[in-house]
């Protein structure tokens, strides 16, 4: 490769970055110099806050105790209908 090739593979590279980076710039915008306000949290506390008493109450159901069915009628709900065996 003779060093006019080389120039001209360098030139060639350096033009099409120089291309990129002014398209790149132009879809996706520069660095905005404009402040982002967020919204911040309050500090974890060793406060318990009380429980709410209409989920939490005396009638409420326990979940983690273990309920037992007995004694159920093992004929079905909803009657079913007839299966046809008949072919047309």
């Amino acid at each position: 490769m003779k060093k006019t090739d080389i120039a001209m593979i360098v030139f060639i590279a350096a033009v099409s970055a120089g291309i990129a980076y002014f398209v790149a710039s132009s879809l996706f915008g520069g660095l905005s110099e404009q402040g982002v306000t967020v919204q911040t949290i309050d500090a974890i506390t060793s406060v318990v806050e009380p429980v709410d008493t209409a989920i939490f109450n005396d009638q409420s159901i326990n979940p983690s105790v273990e309920v037992t069915i007995t004694n159920t009628d093992t004929t079905p709900a909803v009657e079913q209908a007839p299966v046809r065996t008949e072919t047309p």
